[in-house]
Parts: C-alpha cells; sequence; structure tokens
C-alpha cells in the first residue's frame, strides 16, 4: 500500500520569471562592482589602463546580459 501523497514535502517550483529576474539581478551588481573596483585601481601606466578598460567591458557585458534576462523574465511574465 502506497501513503498518499504529501504535496507539502515536495519542492515548489519557482517561477522562471522570477529566476532570471534574480539572475539579472546578481548580474548587475556584479557589473556595478566592477565598474566601482576599476575606478580604484591605482597606476597610470598603460597596462593599468588596458586593465580597466578590460574590466569596464566585463562590466558592460554583464549589464547587457541582465538586460537580456529581464527582458526574457518579462515576456514569461506576460504569457
Amino acid at each position: 500500500m502506497n501513503p498518499a501523497p504529501r504535496p507539502w514535502l515536495r519542492p515548489q517550483r519557482s517561477d522562471p520569471a522570477d529566476g532570471l529576474c534574480g539572475h539579472a539581478a546578481v548580474l548587475r551588481t556584479h557589473a556595478v562592482r566592477l565598474r566601482a573596483a576599476a575606478q580604484l585601481l591605482d597606476g597610470r601606466e598603460p597596462q593599468a589602463d588596458a586593465f580597466r578598460a578590460e574590466v569596464a567591458a566585463l562590466a558592460d557585458r554583464c549589464a547587457t546580459a541582465a538586460d537580456g534576462l529581464a527582458a526574457v523574465a518579462a515576456q514569461l511574465q506576460q504569457e
């Protein structure tokens, strides 16, 4: 004899849009932190400038990815 199902023991599936929004928020936070860290770097030699440019580009990619995730989440919420 199988016991009755216990739905309170089953993990709740989260809304995919909520998960995407959460990931977007984390990526935006990373972008802000990267930009702040790049501004704090000392040094005026060419290597420091190149490193700051790479960090800024990475921050831009994080922000772009966050925008994309947020857009997909918005589409999912409309369905």
